[in-house]
Parts: C-alpha cells; structure tokens; sequence
C-alpha cells in the first residue's frame, strides 16, 4: 500500500462532501506531474485529503477503491483519474502551517512544491501526520 496527498478547494468539493457521496472520481487534475503520481496509485491506497484555499490543512483520509484510468470526460487519453472513497476525518486537522513549521517535514514535497495537486507520501511523514493529527494543536 502507498499513501499520498490528494488537494481540493472544500467550497468545489470538500472532505465532507466525499463522505456524504461515500464515492467519487479524482478529476481535473492536468499538472504533469500530479497527472504520473495518479498513473503510480493502486486500489487500497490511502490518501490524506487536503482543503486549500483559507484551510490548508489535512483533514481526512481516503481510500482508492479503482486502480487509475483515462478520463471519460476528458477526451484525452494523458488525463486520467482514480475512484476514491472515504476513509476517516483526521480527529484535528494539520495547517499548512504547523507542517512547514517542524523540520522533519521539510523534505515533504506538500512543503517543497506546495502547489502541487496530487503527491506521494512517504510512510514514516504519514505517520508523523497521524500522530500529529492525534495531539492537540502546540502539544506534544
């Protein structure tokens, strides 16, 4: 199993919306390298969900539940997207900020290219982000 970072803008689709659907296609994603993270995922994968706009944080966990294929509404074989579903809400959410505060997540490509949509996390940074998201915010 691999585990990744899946962003959206919650007023678009948010983290709550995912579960109330309790399914959905990871779409419109057209950044290059977000598009080959997608191609890498496999069905069980998990996924942290990440707000954007004035959140930016962690919030949830998703499950891939298809392996990836090419955007049916697209027209563009290059596009693809993957089914996901819900997994947990995170018991706080993680800011942005607090992660790029704390140096053993400065190789964490959220922190290194946080414009990127969609990327690869490597297990012991989810794990860090587990435990954080289990301690009270300025905790430890």
């Amino acid at each position: 199993m691999a585990y990744w970072l899946m962003k959206t803008e919650p007023s678009t689709y948010s983290y709550e919306t995912l579960v109330r659907d309790g399914a959905s296609v990871w779409d419109g994603v057209t950044n290059a390298l977000a598009l080959r993270y997608i191609r890498l995922m496999k069905k069980g994968d998990r996924a942290f969900i990440y707000h954007t706009g004035n959140e930016k944080a962690l919030v949830g966990i998703a499950e891939v539940t298809a392996n990836p294929y090419a955007d049916p509404k697209a027209g563009d074989p290059k596009l693809v997207v993957v089914d996901i579903g819900p997994g947990e809400k995170l018991q706080r959410n993680v800011s942005f900020a607090e992660i790029k505060g704390m140096k053993q997540f400065a190789s964490f490509e959220l922190v290194r290219l946080p414009r990127l949509s969609v990327m690869p996390v490597d297990t012991p940074v989810w794990n860090a982000l587990i435990k954080l998201s289990k301690i009270r915010a300025g905790k430890d």
